[in-house]
C-alpha cells in the first residue's frame, strides 16, 4: 500500500513519472515517505471531514504510514478534529476570543478534552485557515516537533504573500537559473502538467497565496482572451490551494491591443478599454487577483511618456479593478541618469503619498538600487505614511552566484525586514512600516522574484529550494528567525529513514544548518564587503567587472559609477558632501549614516568615498580590510566543501555529487573574485596585498579578457 502511494505522489511531485529517482531533489521539503510517525497518534479525523484541508492531511499521512486516517462521525479518543469557529465543536470551547484574532487564514491547533475524549484540534475561521493548520502540524511531524499539549496559535503577518515570476511567453525566464519557465504556454489550457499542482501544494504549504505568473517586462499578449482562458486554467488548479492568480501588464496595452491612438491615462476611450478587459477577466477568473505594473523604467511604457504621473496611471487601473476587489501592485523601480540612482525612486515617489486609490500598493524592492548582496533598506519604507507600501524581495539569485553558490537568503531578509526605519520612533521595522502596524492598508503584501524553472529539482540548485521555502515562511511570519527556518528546512528536506544512527543525522543536520547560516555573510566578503555594490559583470550580472566599460552606456548600468575607484579612496560619496542620499532616511540614522565614524561598516562604501588608508575599527587600513574579508570568503567557501564531503555517508549519492560540483564552482568564482577585485583595486591603492592573505593566481589582463557568453535570460 504504501509503495504504491508513494509512486503516486512522485509522480504528481516530478511531474516525469518516474519514482525511482526520489532523491533528485523533486520532492523539495514535501518528503513525507522520509517521516517515521507512530500510526496510532491520531484514531481518526472528524469535524470538517470533507474540506480540503483533511484530503492534504490525509494525502501526507498515507505517504507516511502507508494508510490512510479513518473518517469518524464523532469525536473519539486521539482524534484529530478539523473545525471551523462556527462549528459546535468550536462554540462549546469557548475560545470566541482567540479565533476573532485569527482573522481569515489564521489557524489554532491545540491538544483539548471534549466530551472526556482527548483530541486534538485544527480550528480556525475559514478553509484557507484549516489548510494552512494541517501543513503547520504536517511540518511539526516532519521535523518531530509535535507534542501531545500543543497550543500553537497562529496567523500570518501579510495578507498577500506572492511569488512573482519573471517568466515570459515564450518559455524563458529573466534572471532564472533553473531552466525554462515552467508554464507551458503553448500546451495551456488544454493540457496541464502535474507540476501545477505540485507548485500550488508546495506554495500553499509554507504560506505563499498569491503568484504573478508573467514579467514585469510584460508584452501586451498576456491580456488577449486566449491568454485569458490559460490563466483560468491555471487559476482552476490553484483555487483548492488557496492561491490567487495576478498578472504583470504593459501599461500600453490599450495601444497595443486595442489599437488606440495612445495609452494615455486622462483619455476616457482608455479607461473605457481597461474597464471592459477586467470584465473580460472577471468573467472568467472571479477570484482574480489584479496587476502587477513596471511603467516609465528601463525603456517600457508608462504615464509619464504622456506627462501624466505614476498617480494618473495607477488609479486609471485601480478604478477598473475596484469594483471586483482587485488589487493594483505599482512597482517603485524607476531611475533615469542623472542623479543618485540610489535617491531616485524616492524622489519620485514621496510626493505622491497619500494621492493614490485605496487599492493600490506602492511595491518596493529591499535595497535603493537592486538587489545587491547587501543594501541598506529602501529609504521609502517609512517616508509614504499615507500610501501602502510591499518590499519585494529577490529569491532568485541575480546577484548571489545564479544557481551556481549556495546562499541562504533568509538572514539578508531578516537584517532588512527587522532594520528600524524610526519612521514613527524606535521600533518602526521595515517590517512595522509595511505589514499594516504603522501604515494602514486595505491589503497589506509581500512579494518574492521567484527562483522556480522547470529543472527536475526546480531551482536548479538543490540549496537554493531553501530561499523559496525561506521567503514563505518569513513572508508568513517575520519574527521567525534565520535559524529556525535553516533548523525546518534542513530537518524535512535531508533526512535519511534508513540510516539508523539518529546521532549522525542529527550531526549532518547541524553541519547543513551552521552552512545556511554563514553563507550569506560569505558571499558578501568574496564579492562585495563593506558596502561595495554593482561591480558585476555586464549584463549577466555573473562574476566580477570592476573595470568594465561600454561605450555610450548609461553610466549608472556600469560599475565604476558605484565604486568610484581612485588613488585618493573608493566608495560612492552619499553623505551631505556627497549626493546627500542620507538625507532620504530618519534620525537619527540620517546622522549616523552621514558620519565616516559612526557608518556601520557593512555600509561604509554605501555611503562614503574613503581612503584606502582610512583606519577600520578593528585597527586595520581599508585596503588591508578589504583584503582580509576577500580571502576570509573564499577560505570559508573551502570550509564549505570540507563540511559537505564529510557528509558523503550521510547524504544520497545524488544530490551529494551535485552539490559537491556546485561547491566546486563557487570556490572557484570566490578566487575569481577576490582576485579580479584586489588586483584591479591595487592599481589604484598602490598598496601590498598583506602576506598572509593567500597570493592571486590570476593576471589582471587575463582577467579582462575573460568574457562569459551569457544572457539575462535561461
Amino acid at each position: 500500500m504504501k509503495r504504491t502511494f508513494l509512486y503516486l505522489i512522485l509522480v504528481s511531485l516530478s511531474g516525469l513519472g518516474n519514482f525511482l529517482f526520489a532523491e533528485d531533489g523533486s520532492r523539495l521539503w514535501l518528503r513525507f515517505s522520509d517521516v517515521t510517525v507512530n500510526e496510532k497518534l491520531f484514531s481518526g479525523i472528524s469535524g470538517r471531514t470533507d474540506a480540503f484541508a483533511v484530503s492534504e492531511f490525509n494525502l501526507a499521512w498515507s505517504e507516511m504510514t502507508g494508510n490512510k486516517l479513518l473518517v469518524q462521525k464523532n469525536i473519539a479518543d486521539q482524534s484529530l478534529v478539523f473545525a471551523l469557529s462556527k462549528d459546535k465543536v468550536v462554540r462549546n470551547m469557548r475560545i470566541s476570543t482567540e479565533m476573532k484574532q485569527l482573522a481569515n487564514e489564521g489557524f489554532l491547533i491545540r491538544s483539548v478534552i471534549y466530551q472526556g475524549k482527548k483530541a486534538t484540534l485544527i480550528a480556525a475561521n475559514t478553509d484557507a485557515g484549516l489548510l494552512y493548520g494541517s501543513y503547520h502540524l504536517l511540518r511539526l511531524l516532519q521535523t518531530n516537533t509535535f507534542s501531545d499539549q500543543i497550543n500553537v496559535i497562529e496567523k500570518p503577518a501579510y495578507n498577500l504573500r506572492i511569488l512573482n515570476h519573471w517568466d515570459n511567453l515564450n518559455g524563458t525566464v529573466e534572471r532564472g537559473y533553473a531552466g525554462r519557465s515552467i508554464w507551458k504556454w503553448d500546451e495551456l489550457p488544454a493540457k496541464l502538467s502535474p507540476r501545477y499542482e505540485a507548485y500550488a501544494r508546495a506554495n500553499a504549504s509554507v504560506g505563499i497565496n498569491a503568484t504573478v505568473l508573467n514579467n514585469v517586462n510584460a508584452t501586451p499578449d498576456i491580456l488577449t482572451a486566449i491568454y485569458i482562458q490559460k490563466i483560468k486554467a491555471l487559476a482552476e488548479v490553484f483555487r483548492p490551494f488557496k492561491i490567487k492568480v495576478f498578472i504583470s501588464i504593459n501599461f500600453a496595452s490599450p495601444k497595443q491591443l486595442g489599437h488606440l491612438p495612445d495609452a494615455d491615462p486622462m483619455r476616457p476611450e482608455v479607461h473605457k478599454w481597461w474597464k471592459e478587459k477586467v470584465k473580460e477577466i472577471y468573467r472568467a477568473i472571479p477570484d482574480f487577483g489584479g496587476f502587477l505594473v513596471k511603467a516609465n523604467s528601463e525603456g517600457l511604457p508608462g504615464p509619464m511618456d504622456y506627462g501624466r504621473t505614476h498617480v494618473d496611471g495607477a488609479n486609471l487601473i485601480a478604478d477598473a479593478l475596484k469594483p471586483y476587489g482587485g488589487l493594483l501592485m505599482w512597482r517603485a523601480f524607476v531611475y533615469e541618469p542623472g542623479d543618485d540612482r540610489a535617491k531616485l525612486a524616492y524622489k519620485e515617489f514621496i510626493g505622491f503619498d497619500g494621492k493614490f486609490r485605496d487599492n493600490v500598493i506602492i511595491q518596493v524592492k529591499n535595497g535603493p538600487v537592486d538587489f545587491q548582496p547587501r543594501e541598506p533598506f529602501s529609504p521609502l519604507f517609512g517616508a509614504l505614511k499615507k500610501t501602502p507600501v510591499m518590499p519585494e524581495l529577490q529569491i532568485t539569485q541575480e546577484y548571489l552566484g545564479h544557481s551556481n553558490h549556495l546562499v541562504f537568503l533568509a538572514p539578508m531578509w531578516e537584517e532588512v525586514l527587522k532594520s528600524d526605519t524610526f519612521a514613527f520612533g524606535k521600533g518602526s521595522t521595515v517590517a512595522a512600516v509595511t505589514d499594516g502596524t504603522f501604515v494602514k492598508a486595505k491589503t497589506t503584501a509581500i512579494a518574492g522574484v521567484a527562483n522556480i524553472g522547470e529543472d527536475i529539482n526546480w531551482t536548479g540548485h538543490h540549496f537554493a529550494q531553501a530561499n523559496w521555502y525561506a521567503f514563505g515562511r518569513q513572508a508568513w511570519n517575520h519574527q521567525i528567525t534565520s535559524k529556525q527556518i535553516a533548523e525546518e528546512w534542513t530537518s524535512m528536506t535531508f533526512n535519511k529513514p534508513q540510516q539508523t544512527n539518529k546521532s549522525s543525522i542529527v550531526n549532518c543536520q547541524l553541519s547543513i544548518v551552521e552552512i545556511l547560516l554563514s553563507s550569506h555573510e560569505t558571499c558578501v566578503n568574496y564579492m562585495m564587503p563593506l558596502g561595495l555594490h554593482h561591480i558585476f559583470a555586464w549584463d549577466h550580472h555573473y562574476g566580477p567587472e570592476p573595470w568594465c566599460d561600454i561605450p555610450g552606456a548609461r553610466p549608472d548600468w556600469l560599475p565604476k559609477y558605484y565604486h568610484n575607484a581612485s588613488k585618493d579612496g573608493i566608495g560612492f560619496d552619499r553623505s551631505d558632501k556627497g549626493s546627500n542620499a542620507v538625507s532620504q532616511y530618519f534620525s537619527p540614522l540620517n546622522e549616523q549614516f552621514n558620519n565616516i565614524e559612526t557608518c556601520p561598516e557593512k555600509y561604509l562604501l554605501w555611503f562614503h568615498h574613503v581612503p584606502w588608508t582610512h583606519k577600520m575599527k578593528n585597527g586595520r587600513t581599508l585596503w588591508d580590510e578589504l583584503c582580509y574579508r576577500y580571502d576570509s570568503g573564499v577560505q570559508q567557501v573551502r570550509e564549505y566543501q570540507k563540511v559537505w564531503d564529510k557528509l558523503e555517508s550521510e547524504i544520497d549519492s545524488q544530490r551529494f555529487v551535485e552539490v559537491q560540483s556546485r561547491l566546486r564552482i563557487q570556490a572557484r568564482d570566490a578566487v575569481w573574485w577576490k582576485d579580479a577585485i584586489l588586483l584591479y583595486f591595487q592599481t589604484y591603492s598602490q598598496m601590498s596585498i598583506p602576506y598572509e592573505i593567500e597570493r592571486p593566481v590570476h593576471e589582471l589582463d587575463d582577467l579582462k579578457k575573460f568574457k562569459l557568453d551569457m544572457k539575462h535570460h535561461n
